[in-house]
């Protein structure tokens, strides 16, 4: 019996309320400008400071040690799935978040328009972060006029310059490599697949890129398409069914939300910004058992070596705190799906910061909630996939396991 199935086992249904709040790219490491401290502990954040004070704290590795996340796999983990053995391909997760009904044995693909030159040469690989509303118009036009003899396609806008590409037919596989190389100045890459069924993907997708780019070729400044994340839909296991609860998703952007709608959650409301979040969640909060409630920009900040930046935004964040707690959730978590130090630019393989709060726990000795206290936490430093048992057990919803 694996733990999931163990867990399955003695969970059990009760009125109590478990909340998760994620704050993209969280973790980070010590800044000189901002005085040796990393951004979580530079900010002024007394109210998740306050949480920190009756509850615990420690550290979460997503995948494992010295592991580098993607978010995809990093928020199966935070689901207490082990992305080792549950890992989805990006396109399926794109695909899925903005309620695209996918089919088993469909092929998903993620990708970004771009911009190319008179030679093939990719000169911006967000053809300068188009808005939706043009990424969708491009999409519906690609949807109409992009032919696969024998095979339904679809093409579907995501956000910003992202969309989706989905084909539908029988003997597909997905092992296939992308076509973004990932830097400009180099002309796209031609997809290869690593088996036979995937092979017969590859082709298929070689002839929609040799499409697109025919179709839009006069467009400016989205010419060209690059292809990531090609990935194969198959059902898992339900979140409901393993943990007995009735699980709410509220997320911005549909990456997140694939990952929730994926393993069974659903998908409520459609918040652009973070008081909408909040908004929807108070409208939820009687319907549902567990809340995962995502928080993207301290990752966009991490992302973009922004330091001062990620500050502001750990504080935007805190500064709603009161409104969320305000709902007298029993069981709070507060974490990240990965650490992102804005001196890397990219998601790092350090440990995440972790705070859990709720009844039946020990209270940590530790004032703020940052990675130096964390580190010092009587959570210790666990797997990702250890956060859902732990919640649950503080919520009184796992029963004995054994005589």
């Amino acid at each position: 019996m694996d733990y999931l199935e163990t867990i399955s086992e003695l969970s059990r249904r009760t009125p109590s309320k478990i909340l998760m709040l994620v704050l993209d790219g969280l973790g980070g490491l010590p800044v000189k400008e901002l005085g040796g401290k990393t951004e979580l502990e530079a900010a002024r954040s007394p109210n998740m400071d306050k949480l920190a004070r009756v509850g615990a704290l420690g550290l979460h590795d997503p995948i494992g040690t010295g592991i580098t996340p993607g978010s995809g796999p990093a928020h199966f983990g935070l689901f207490g799935y082990d992305a080792l053995e549950w890992n989805m391909g990006r396109g399926v997760l794109e695909t899925l978040g903005i309620g695209f009904d996918l089919k088993e044995g469909d092929v998903a693909v993620r990708t970004n328009f771009c911009t190319l030159d008179g030679k093939g040469v990719i000169t911006d690989r967000r053809a300068g972060r188009i808005p939706t509303s043009e990424c969708a118009r491009l999409c519906d036009m690609l949807d109409k006029k992009i032919k696969l003899p024998g095979i339904k396609t679809f093409v579907r806008p995501v956000r910003d310059y992202r969309g989706a590409v989905v084909l539908r037919a029988k003997g597909l596989g997905a092992n296939v490599d992308d076509t973004d190389p990932q830097v400009v100045g180099k002309k796209p890459l031609t997809a290869a697949g690593k088996d036979a069924a995937s092979r017969k993907t590859a082709k298929l997708l070689n002839e929609v890129v040799k499409q697109t780019n025919r179709i839009i070729k006069n467009e400016k400044p989205a010419n060209g398409m690059l292809l990531r994340g090609i990935s194969s839909y198959k059902k898992y296991p339900s979140f409901e069914d393993i943990y007995k609860l009735r699980a709410a998703c509220i997320a911005v952007y549909p990456m997140y939300r694939g990952v929730s709608r994926l393993v069974g959650m659903d998908l409520v409301g459609q918040p652009e910004t973070l008081a909408e979040e909040i908004s929807v969640l108070k409208d939820a909060w009687d319907d549902y058992d567990f809340f995962f409630l995502h928080f993207k920009y301290t990752d966009s900040k991490g992302e973009d070596g922004d330091a001062p930046g990620k500050v502001k935004e750990v504080e935007k964040f805190d500064k709603q705190l009161p409104k969320i707690l305000k709902l007298k959730p029993d069981v709070v978590i507060i974490t990240g799906d990965h650490s992102t130090p804005t001196q890397l630019k990219s998601h790092s393989w350090h440990p995440v910061p972790l705070l859990l709060a709720g009844p039946s726990l020990r209270a940590d000795t530790g004032k703020k909630f940052g990675e130096t206290e964390c580190a010092a936490g009587s959570l210790g430093r666990i797997k990702a996939t250890g956060i859902m048992p732990l919640a649950m057990a503080h919520a009184n919803k796992l029963l004995k396991f054994g005589a």
